[in-house]
């Protein structure tokens, strides 16, 4: 049976899965949200998932080696859209879609912003959010695209601000399942298919956004300058560094060491 493969509909994931819907003996691909990838894989209704890096502790996971959707500076794509200055939010609209960035903003408000903002968990309309509160954490390609500028408002980027306090790249995404469930010929697999993505990034911003030129050359950018795709020694250090702040302020349980496959 082909290996179950829940992915991110962001473009950022886009080479990851670069040419694995094609590989039909081996893999089974679904497009959802962040969110509903973990809860395909926490449901076992996926064998692997690409999963928020905030849910891999607590369960019974490993990760796949070598991949990871990460930032190592401005990611572009998860950010804060702002009224006042960042010192100033008193309230703050949360997208949700996203565990991980919500996380990592409860980490960045109580140990970078030195701010404690009333969240708000809402759906992903930039309008409603910032009409009923000071700022709003936007994420994926709604974030990329848009203009803050033309509207009146300041952007913080969430992975430039997390290297600001760390020095360290930081991790969204990877690739996670059940003991047992990816081979060493299916991990390879993978890792080809990032690899080759990479290759084709000018192909995937036209694919993506074929109506409009404009989006797709800003696409290629992102996905050559903002998003990395490893997970070496700089990310699980970066990844451990996360778990363990994100414990301290009340966004896990308890710090989980990474375990692979």
């Amino acid at each position: 049976m082909p290996i179950r493969l829940g992915a991110v509909s962001y473009l950022n994931t886009r080479p990851l899965v670069h040419g694995l819907e094609h590989q039909t003996d081996r893999f089974d691909l679904r497009f959802d949200v962040p969110a509903q990838c973990a809860e395909l894989l926490h449901a076992n209704q996926v064998d692997l998932g690409l999963i928020p890096s905030i849910e891999y502790p607590a369960h019974n996971y490993r990760i796949v080696p070598g991949l990871s959707i990460a930032s190592d500076g401005p990611v572009a794509s998860v950010a804060i859209f702002s009224k006042v200055p960042t010192g100033q939010i008193q309230s703050l609209a949360l997208d949700t879609s996203s565990r991980t960035s919500v996380a990592l903003l409860r980490v960045l408000c109580a140990r970078w912003f030195e701010i404690a903002p009333r969240l708000v968990s809402m759906p992903p309309d930039l309008d409603v959010m910032l009409g009923q509160c000071d700022a709003a954490l936007v994420i994926g390609d709604n974030a990329l695209f848009l203009d803050h500028g033309a509207l009146g408002l300041e952007k913080v980027d969430l992975g430039e601000e997390w290297i600001g306090m760390t020095g360290l790249p930081f991790v969204y995404a990877f690739w996670a399942g059940r003991p047992g469930v990816a081979g060493s010929s299916d991990i390879a697999a993978l890792q080809r298919a990032r690899d080759e993505g990479l290759t084709a990034t000018r192909a995937i911003g036209r694919q993506m956004f074929p109506e409009s030129p404009e989006k797709a050359d800003r696409a290629e950018r992102y996905l050559r300058e903002n998003v990395k795709y490893a997970l070496g020694d700089p990310e699980i250090a970066g990844l451990r560094r996360f778990y363990a702040l994100a414990a301290e302020v009340g966004a896990l349980v308890e710090a989980e060491e990474p375990e692979f496959y």
